[in-house]
């Protein structure tokens, strides 16, 4: 081992041997000025074409500093709203009184971007489809932070779990937790490193610290390795080399502005929400120094507040009924929980039956329905923490070696509470993460290392903190007798009343009568012992805090707590050999990764003396050439990739652009990417109260012997179903024909990565200097798709030969059976339920790997207008659609595309309408679609919103007022089924900028 440390470091400390060589030094200095006013340009940015070494224009528009060499050299000038400018120095006299003037930015396609080919291209040449989001761009979106204003880019589809939790998906399989999207900031992976899935912004730059964005859709593997499946964002921060002095922003908001949200709350014990309008304040300060040119540092802070939005869904998640009744008694809620815990009657009645022999109610037993019942839920709004707030620290040290090497450290620091939807809700309270990353880096090459900690700080599930206050008022067992009990007595005091006639089956009118006493009654009965309360736990009263504050001290399983500190580690280089070779543009890289998962046994299994970690390691090479004049550019790129669980993974990339001019440019690309399976996927084990998810891996399905009597359970929902049908016909449990409707699994196989092939086409063009037009055509075909196969289990054999099924056999009323057969029943009925009363989990969900082929389309078009005045018009047309929806829900597998077919956004702004004012408007509508997930699955209503901003700049004061709204018309819509009713916001805000024009 100690070899193998020497030579990975001695490479590193000749390079560093070899920066310390000094050379002979060319100081160079000038002026900088605005070519239309004249005047003198504070913070413009120059820097020495293909090095690092470079300054920034002061207060007064100059500039000074030395090059570690002698001319020739050349120059590059650039500011954001102004076109770049390069000067070449080829004498070191000339190198002194510079005088350069730069004009106001006003072409479009001008933007250079890095992340289509890890190389620096103008946004014209890029091989796939790719959007940028500017500092001016940030400075000037109607949203109400620039992470929100990412929704209007063409191709990007967003979901929202949280006022301050948002996650980015592009081209379908949208997911709350996106574990097909990659976003990086600052080249670090900002996932969380037990979920896999990335954080939104959450430790992530604030606005005054962001200087791009760039977003592709589409497969990415090839060059960014596992997960970047359906595309990648690249958050770049402003380097405090070039972006120097005081910026600060203070930020005052208003949300729930109508007060409680009526959206699908029917059923509701009251408002739910804010009955008032609820204020919002965000916070943010940065400070970057240079000193020599030679060290940097920066320190940008942010802080965020609101009342979250809330989850107001209460509609029933089941899709069927239960024989005629028009209301469920076993309802499982989207935003209610508690009710997740459910029980069938008909196995109630198993064990109740003896005890109630020789009791009044003994012939009313037989009439106890085979139906499942749950338990009442609480609902959202008393379970999970809507005090969102976003604390957050980016800290970076930047050190130049030379001309052509720098040494950087950054700190990513986020803290705070917010609310994620996943398999449950978890309500994410006071949660840290932070990344530290160490990397040199030169006009060339990188070499990074970073590292990812967690902690889940109070975390915890709503859902399972609302099923152990339940359960610490009265238990699941007693609480489920007691409400056979009323349900029976219900039955005997209308049959005492003379309107029933205990010797037939009552009406549907009469069961819904005695569903909704025997609820009363479990309520509102104490039959747990000594010390418990008269009626359930009322959210309000200080009994029902003790409760909730006891459920989320105690850590998973005993209580609702995470206790997660899992860490991730990645080291990655890259070389770019454009100084060696000129005939081509030749580039290698390689990565490292290791998950080191420590959940404490709360997510994973990794308990006490159980230690899991995963390692992952890839190389890839590019490489493009230009034929044709210039006019062709070929670029291929292969990678390769190994997980330590799963076979090594090879992903080429073939793409071409062909430019007819430089404003007219065809592109085309055929691409692979892979899904590795997640640290969930591998080695989850949690108890999702609906069902266990566990870990993909063979060993997890063996140790919990889930295959044994074990039932698809889209089978056992049409079992349910024909049960309830003819609920008061005790033997439809028994029934052959409703027994055959059930469909065992016996094997489910490990899984394994996922593929995607990817043919893109595309077009972008430049019309008339002023119309940038582009259109792209994707088609992806996925193979090994990754989906959760859900099982219910049997507690053994279920052998119908052996039943009896006639309804006039006296045995089988008084359940007089011999062993097998009662043993058989029981069987049978704890298929009925998914959480039994006894203890046992009976309902799994595996992930595995679909065995068929999928195909999704999209097509977009993208325009941008600069109109005269300074004016700007632009929208984009996106269409997505799978192709084999029906036949993966034929498989009993949810599809996940989870995507509008059809969407569009549109914008009009000028940023210097005067010289004071400035304003930007953007309307986005999407249409319905079906969204489905694990938590739950509904149709997502078609919205429309409008986002809107006017500022105002206050040149004596360096600052501009920014008054806006997002969702001005305040329309209630959600982006996710199962996720937050979102409202409007309404914002003011100043900011402060010390170099500002």
């Amino acid at each position: 081992m100690t070899n193998f440390y020497k030579r990975l470091l001695m490479p590193l400390a000749l390079l560093l041997m070899a920066a310390t060589i000094s050379y002979a030094q060319t100081t160079v200095s000038g002026v900088v000025k605005d070519g239309g006013t004249g005047e003198n340009l504070a913070g413009v940015n120059i820097v020495v074409k293909g090095r690092v070494v470079g300054t920034i224009t002061s207060a007064d528009g100059k500039f000074s500093f030395k090059v570690n060499d002698q001319p020739p050299f050349t120059l590059s000038f650039s500011f954001i709203g102004y076109r770049s400018q390069e000067l070449e120095i080829t004498d070191a006299t000339k190198a002194s009184g510079i005088n350069i003037s730069l004009e106001e930015q006003t072409l479009l396609g001008q933007e250079v971007v890095i992340s289509a080919s890890r190389a620096e291209e103008s946004i014209m040449l890029s091989p796939v489809s790719i959007e940028k989001m500017d500092i001016l761009s940030v400075q000037s979106t109607p949203s109400e932070n620039y992470y929100k204003g990412l929704v209007n880019m063409k191709g990007l589809d967003m979901t929202q779990s949280s006022i301050n939790f948002q996650i980015i998906n592009a081209r379908g399989f949208n997911s709350t937790g996106n574990t097909r999207f990659v976003q990086l900031t600052d080249g670090m992976d900002t996932q969380a490193p037990a979920l896999n899935f990335p954080i939104g912004n959450l430790n992530g730059p604030s606005e005054l610290d962001v200087e791009s964005v760039e977003f592709l859709p589409g497969a990415s593997s090839a060059l960014y390795g596992p997960n970047a499946f359906n595309g990648i964002l690249l958050v770049n921060s402003k380097s405090p080399f070039e972006y120097q002095g005081l910026s600060a922003l203070a930020k005052y908001s208003m949300n729930h502005i109508d007060g409680a949200s009526t959206l699908d709350n029917a059923g509701a014990s009251g408002p739910i929400g804010p009955t008032s309008a609820q204020p919002m304040f965000e916070g943010a300060l940065r400070y970057a120094k240079a000193f020599n040119n030679k060290f940097a540092f920066k320190v940008a802070l942010s802080y965020s507040q609101a009342t979250d939005w809330y989850g107001t869904n209460l509609k029933d998640k089941n899709t069927q009924t239960q024989g005629n009744l028009s209301f469920n008694p076993g309802a499982d809620r989207v935003h209610a929980y508690g009710d997740e815990v459910a029980n069938s009657l008909g196995l109630v009645k198993l064990s109740l039956a003896p005890a109630l022999a020789s009791t009044p109610l003994n012939p009313f037993v037989q009439w106890l329905p085979d139906q499942v019942v749950s338990r009442t839920p609480y609902e959202e709004q008393y379970l999970v923490d809507y005090n969102a707030k976003n604390l957050k620290a980016n800290i970076g040290l930047n050190y130049r070696i030379n001309d052509n090497v720098e040494l950087v450290y950054l700190l990513n620091y986020g803290a705070g509470t917010s609310v994620y939807t996943g398999a449950q809700r978890y309500s994410l309270k006071d949660f840290n993460i932070q990344q530290h990353k160490l990397e040199l880096k030169g006009s060339n090459f990188f070499v990074r290392g970073y590292t990812t900690i967690e902690d889940s700080g109070d975390s915890y599930i709503a859902d399972l903190t609302g099923i152990k206050i339940n359960d610490q008022w009265k238990s699941n067992s007693n609480w489920f007798r007691d409400y056979s009990i009323g349900y029976l007595t219900q039955l005997a005091g209308l049959a005492g009343a003379g309107q029933y006639n205990p010797a037939v089956a009552p009406t549907t009118a009469q069961q819904e009568l005695a569903h909704i006493a025997a609820r009363q009654y479990a309520d509102y009965t104490d039959t747990d012992g000594p010390g418990d309360f008269g009626t359930r736990l009322i959210p309000g009263t200080p009994e029902f805090e003790e409760a909730k504050r006891t459920a989320q001290s105690k850590t998973i399983p005993e209580g609702s707590l995470f206790n997660d500190q899992t860490k991730l580690y990645h080291f990655e280089g890259q070389y770019n050999f454009k100084n060696q070779i000129k005939f081509m543009e030749l580039m290698i890289g390689a990565s490292y990764r290791l998950y080191d998962l420590n959940s404490n046994g709360t997510i994973f299994a990794d308990t006490a003396g159980n230690d899991i970690t995963i390692q992952e390691m890839g190389a890839y090479l590019q490489g493009s050439k230009k034929i044709l004049n210039d006019k062709l550019k070929l670029t291929g790129s292969v990678r390769w990739d190994k997980n330590e669980n799963f076979d090594a993974q090879i992903n080429p990339r073939i793409s071409a652009v062909y430019s007819i001019n430089s404003e007219n440019n065809f592109r085309a690309s055929y691409q692979t990417g892979f899904r590795m399976p997640t640290t969930q996927n591998q080695h989850i084990d949690l108890n999702a109260v609906s069902s266990r998810l566990i870990g993909g891996l063979p060993e997890y399905a063996a140790a919990r012997n889930v295959l044994q009597y074990a039932y698809d359970l889209r089978s056992v929902v049409a079992y349910t179903a024909a049960v309830a049908a003819n609920n008061a016909n005790p033997t439809a449990i028994g029934a052959p024909a409703n027994l055959a409707l059930l469909r065992p699994i016996s094997t489910i196989d490990p899984v394994r990565p996922e593929q995607v092939q990817s043919l893109e086409l595309g077009y972008k063009s430049l019309l008339g200097k002023n119309l940038l037009l582009d259109v792209v055509y994707y088609q992806n075909t996925y193979n090994d798709f990754i989906a959760a196969q859900f099982v219910r289990k049997a507690s053994g054999v279920i052998d119908i030969s052996n039943m009896i099924t006639d309804p006039n056999n006296p045995a089988y009323v008084t359940y007089n059976f011999d062993p097998r057969t009662e043993q058989n029943i029981r069987n049978a009925q704890t298929l009925l339920t998914p959480i039994t009363t006894i203890g046992r989990e009976n309902t799994f969900s595996i992930p595995t790997n679909v065995d068929r082929k999928l195909t999704a389309r999209g097509f977009a078009i993208g325009l941008d207008y600069s109109l005269p005045k300074g004016y700007k018009l632009g929208g984009n047309y996106n269409w997505n659609k799978l192709d084999d929806a029906a036949q993966l829900a034929a498989d009993g597998f949810l599809a996940e595309f989870n995507t509008p077919e059809n969407k569009f956004n549109l914008s009009f702004g000028n940023r210097k309408l005067t010289e004071k004012l400035g304003f930007n408007v953007a309307y986005r509508w999407q249409d319905e679609f079906l969204w489905e997930s694990s938590f739950a699955q509904g149709l997502v209503p078609a919205f429309a919103t409008v986002d809107a901003q006017i500022s105002y700049r206050v040149k004596e004061m360096k600052s501009i007022v920014k008054l806006g709204a997002s969702n001005i018309g305040n329309q209630r819509y959600v982006m996710n089924y199962g996720g937050p009713t979102i409202g409007g916001i309404y914002y003011i805000s100043v900011t402060f900028d010390q170099l500002m024009k």
